[in-house]
């Protein structure tokens, strides 16, 4: 079973290299692999990491964007695996992640797509934020479109699709800024449903402030309200439900937000 995976890049160069080299480890498994980077014309470097990789890159396509969603979309226009998915710049795959992505898809062959565990991790590669991560795991074992439209419990970067759903289902919406993503898998739901990656984490997601999340969490989950209210309808118990859990997480993103803001500016000693 072939993947294509598109990796959207825009002077990402920091952490460039540790995503790229974790998907060439993919490969070191068997899997057919379709890699295809899409690079908005990086001035920080990131055509020079990518060019130490430009073996093992099937398809590379330079030009300007207009954001992370129009580059993903010309990567899944461009994909031909059975299979397809990205991985943002600053996120990484662990050992054997795309192996274990097709033994399920090949058991689930009618699955929309797929989705597994995913860490938070820092510059270092240190886990962080695990209350958040435990919290959203919680509600793997009741997973279902009715649960999804009440709470985005999915990562991105622990998900595959397949190709044949993206195209029933359309390709990513290109106006929204932060939340994209959830907006997609709603529609894909519709496709065949989800289903769930069993055993370790198969993605870390490197949560930093220039991160989407790290940015523009207070859009992201407005945008995650507004494409949950328009799939279960504005007066339905999912949206009501919704409705809470985005303010919650935005105010306890918040004080997350002001207690590093302090600690930063905190004199030596202090």
């Amino acid at each position: 079973m072939k993947i294509s995976l598109i990796t959207p890049n825009w002077n990402g160069a920091r952490y460039l290299d540790a995503c790229l080299r974790s998907i060439q480890q993919q490969r070191e498994s068997g899997v057919e692999l379709e890699h295809l980077v899409v690079d908005g014309g990086s001035t920080d470097g990131s055509l020079q990491i990518i060019e130490r990789y430009r073996d093992s890159i099937d398809q590379l396509i330079v030009e300007p964007d207009r954001g992370p969603a129009d580059a993903i979309n010309k990567g899944f226009r461009r994909a031909t695996g059975e299979l397809v998915g990205w991985l943002n710049a600053d996120d990484v795959y662990y050992p054997d992640t795309l192996a274990r992505v097709v033994a399920v898809a090949e058991k689930h062959p009618r699955a929309a797509f797929y989705f597994g565990r995913c860490r938070i991790v820092d510059d270092a590669d240190r886990e962080i934020r695990k209350g958040i991560t435990r919290f959203k795991e919680c509600f793997f074992p009741i997973s279902s479109r009715f649960t999804f439209q009440c709470i985005n419990y999915i990562s991105q970067p622990a998900t595959m699709f397949r190709r044949s759903a993206v195209e029933s289902a359309g390709l990513l919406r290109e106006d929204l800024k932060a939340a994209f993503d959830y907006e997609f898998f709603l529609r894909l739901w519709r496709e065949g449903g989800a289903v769930r990656i069993p055993g370790p984490p198969i993605a870390g997601f490197r949560w930093h402030s220039a991160s989407i999340s790290g940015q523009h969490f207070a859009r992201q989950f407005k945008e995650e309200y507004e494409a949950a209210r328009a799939d279960a309808g504005r007066f339905s118990l999912q949206t009501l439900l919704h409705f809470g859990v985005r303010w919650g997480i935005v105010g306890s993103y918040t004080l997350m937000t002001r207690k590093t803001r302090t600690r930063t500016a905190a004199p030596s000693g202090a």
